[in-house]
């Protein structure tokens, strides 16, 4: 099928990569175009066969899932490609560390079938997963342990309006778009506007970078604290 999500399988389990494939190809609209055992392998098969998706597992030989994605999605060959990563635990350091890399979220490893093929659907259609408000609770677990990630400063947002910064905070509270309408009484149409502009201004891929950026410029705190009031 031409229209058909595909898909390449990353981890260094032969049984478990074998289960994801089935699970996929079993799936109408969802189709398999590789495996790959470790990073290395799974950066030349994305770039040989441009899936929509990589389910992409962390620890592995040769190169990791980190370095990995971080070469997918940096890459102009390969930067249409969604990454989605396999964990064993939702506050793993290494998913923070993925996220920050490109990744457009996270999964655990032993999520229903049912929660692993409504995840890939998410990130093929160009959401993030999880919601904002998981990643952020990432980001404050991992902000307060001793060294902290690098972080953009106030720099990052120069000429940004107040109205935007706004959204930025709400965005990562984890509100949706309809809620940020609702919360500043604006209309759908200028919320998504704003939304792009953020995403350009600070360099971020999706909405679950965005949490990550605005974190590091200092607009939401580890704390909690945001903007205040408005």
């Amino acid at each position: 099928m031409t229209d058909s999500t595909r898909v390449l399988l990353v981890d260094d389990q032969v049984l478990l990569r074998g289960s994801f494939r089935i699970l996929v190809e079993n799936e109408p609209g969802l189709s398999a175009v590789g495996e790959a055992g470790d990073g290395a392998e799974a950066v030349e098969l994305a770039r040989l066969h441009g899936p929509d998706v990589v389910l992409m597992d962390v620890r592995m030989p040769v190169m990791d899932g980190i370095e990995a994605t971080r070469r997918i999605c940096g890459s102009p060959e390969t930067a249409g490609v969604r990454v989605l990563i396999l964990t064993t635990f939702d506050l793993d350091e290494y998913v923070y560390a993925a996220l920050r890399a490109g990744a457009a979220g996270f999964l655990l490893k032993d999520a229903p079938p049912a929660e692993v093929l409504a995840a890939i659907r998410v990130v093929a259609a160009g959401d993030s997963l999880p919601a904002p408000s998981v990643t952020r609770r990432l980001i404050e677990e991992f902000a307060l342990r001793p060294e902290p990630a690098p972080r953009r400063g106030p720099a990052a947002l120069a000429g940004v309006t107040q109205r935007k910064r706004e959204v930025l905070e709400l965005n990562a509270q984890g509100l949706s778009n309809d809620e940020i309408t609702t919360r500043l009484h604006l209309s759908m149409g200028t919320v998504k506007t704003h939304i792009g502009r953020l995403l350009s201004k600070l360099a971020a891929r999706d909405r679950a970078q965005l949490v990550i950026a605005t974190y590091e410029s200092g607009v939401v705190t580890a704390s909690g604290s945001g903007l205040g009031s408005h």
